[in-house]
């Protein structure tokens, strides 16, 4: 059974301002999903459609056999979907371990035990855990976003942009974190400006182009295609790049 299956999804930021134009894409259970594209093509605005954070304007978001498109965040994340934004993610002037707490307010009856099981999975939080958070380093605050994310044990996560800002090697790792993420059993469906380092590690990928999924496939095959490799490894630009840079993402 499919986990998520996003079909004909519109919607933007106003009423008049369709961003996402139509895109379809499904997640299906132990997957990591890529979206990539140039900058505005409408990912980051197609998760937040999916999480809740913005109200579709049209197009169905179904969650195993429920269709959420139109709920509230809140209610999406009690159904096992976490979304973890680019910015402003975690808590800066909280600990680590007062972020997790946030993190699992929807489930208080088991905030202690998730709380535990995240420190045990990620030792470097252990550590931090009376460190305020915006003393940790880039790569560092990512993994407690993910964390705080995880509190309510989600199906599904959505990754926007997690290597953003990040130094290669800081970004290496967050990958190799991911993938153990994924392995424990979590699906992850990822918008990545890193688009190679994203299909190395992800299972499927769609390519995001003014508003909808242009291209679909499996990541090696996106990977390995001469097209896709000259549009993110700073080739010649293709026609259906026309007019996008600059837009929202």
């Amino acid at each position: 059974m499919t986990l998520l299956n996003v079909t004909d999804l519109r919607g933007g930021y106003a009423a008049a301002d369709e961003i996402v134009k139509g895109a379809t894409l499904r997640v299906d259970p132990g997957e990591i999903v890529a979206l990539i594209g140039p900058n505005g093509a409408g990912k980051s605005t197609l998760l937040k459609l999916i999480a809740g954070l913005l109200r579709p304007r049209g197009g169905q978001v179904r969650l195993r056999d429920r269709d959420i498109a139109g709920l509230d965040a809140p209610a999406i994340s009690r159904l096992g979907l976490a979304f973890v934004p680019q910015e402003r993610n975690v808590f800066g002037a909280m600990t680590v371990g007062e972020n997790l707490e946030m993190g699992g307010y929807l489930d208080a009856a088991h905030l202690r035990q998730r709380r535990d099981e995240l420190f045990e999975r990620f030792p470097m939080l252990a550590e931090k855990r009376r460190a305020a958070a915006r003393t940790l380093s880039g790569g560092q605050r990512q993994i407690l976003a993910m964390a705080i994310a995880l509190m309510n044990a989600p199906g599904l996560l959505l990754l926007d942009e997690p290597t953003a800002g990040l130094s290669p090697r800081a970004a290496e790792d967050l990958f190799s974190t991911i993938v153990a993420l994924n392995r424990s059993g979590v699906a992850i469906l990822m918008v990545e400006q890193n688009a190679l380092e994203a299909l190395e590690v992800s299972t499927r990928a769609y390519v995001l182009v003014q508003g909808r999924a242009e291209r679909e496939g499996q990541a090696a095959e996106l990977a390995s295609d001469t097209t896709i490799r000259d549009l993110f490894l700073g080739g010649k630009a293709q026609p259906m790049l026309a007019g996008n840079a600059g837009g929202p993402s």
